[in-house]
């Protein structure tokens, strides 16, 4: 990510704090809808867990020109993912659902540039979560 990518993603999740948990509630809901099969790898009550996506987003937003220090915890939040089921493809459909859910929460301020930077942002992330479960070869 470039310099002014870090900065649009980290201005535009400051409007995020306010409203959370909408945020969070309505990234689930888009997500069951673009891929229903996905809903058995949730709770039934999603508060938590939409705690816990906003919570490792904050995170890695807060962290993005310090990429060293969310290497190992979203290489962990990777090996949880595998654990639980989750497959390469889901990676796609999650960030169809989070960049559908920032787009109507930014609304105007979601401009292609802020588009572009959040792509790049989600792609840095899944990345690494991916290679915590890629084996490697030796």
């Amino acid at each position: 990510m470039n310099t002014q990518q870090i900065d649009l993603v980290q201005q535009t999740f400051a409007l995020t704090a306010p409203q959370a948990g909408l945020i969070a509630a309505r990234f689930y809901e888009r997500l069951f809808v673009l891929d229903p099969t996905l809903r058995p790898l949730f709770p039934q009550d999603l508060r938590e867990q939409g705690d816990k996506l906003m919570t490792m987003l904050a995170f890695v937003v807060h962290h993005l020109r310090q990429p060293e220090a969310i290497i190992g915890a979203v290489q962990r939040l990777g090996e949880r993912h595998a654990h639980y089921g989750v497959q390469p493809q889901h990676y796609v459909t999650v960030g169809e659902a989070l960049l559908w859910t920032l787009a109507h929460h930014f609304g105007p301020a979601f401009t292609p540039e802020v588009e572009t930077a959040w792509r790049t942002a989600y792609g840095v992330l899944t990345t690494l979560m991916q290679a915590a479960t890629t084996p490697v070869a030796v």
